[in-house]
């Protein structure tokens, strides 16, 4: 895979898959965040990186249809993506990730 640029800089996916976000300020959604997936005793964490190396934890519901705050600090609201996608909305920024999660 390539790096995108994104703001001047460059996404690493190593540290990811590539995913589309609104970051503040933007009108649009943009490929240049990125989503980790890691298993936990408690299920499923994603961590979902901004292009500027801020990021967000969250955890996959037991149906995988869904997102929870993993850390508590933020709260997060999910909404029906286009296609088979979830918009979540957390901290600064909106994520687009599949509508379904997979552990």
């Amino acid at each position: 895979m390539l790096p995108l640029a994104a703001c001047g800089g460059k996404l690493d996916q190593s540290a990811g898959e590539a995913i589309e976000c609104r970051l503040p300020g933007k009108p649009a959604f943009e490929t240049v965040c990125s989503v980790e997936k890691l298993s936990s005793p408690e299920g499923t964490i994603l961590i979902l990186r901004r292009p500027d190396g801020g990021f967000h934890r969250v955890q996959a519901v037991k149906d995988g249809r869904g997102v929870i705050a993993a850390d508590g600090a933020e709260p997060v609201r999910v909404a029906k993506g286009q296609g088979a996608s979830i918009e979540v909305d957390v901290g600064s920024g909106v994520f687009r990730l599949p509508a379904r999660i997979t552990p």
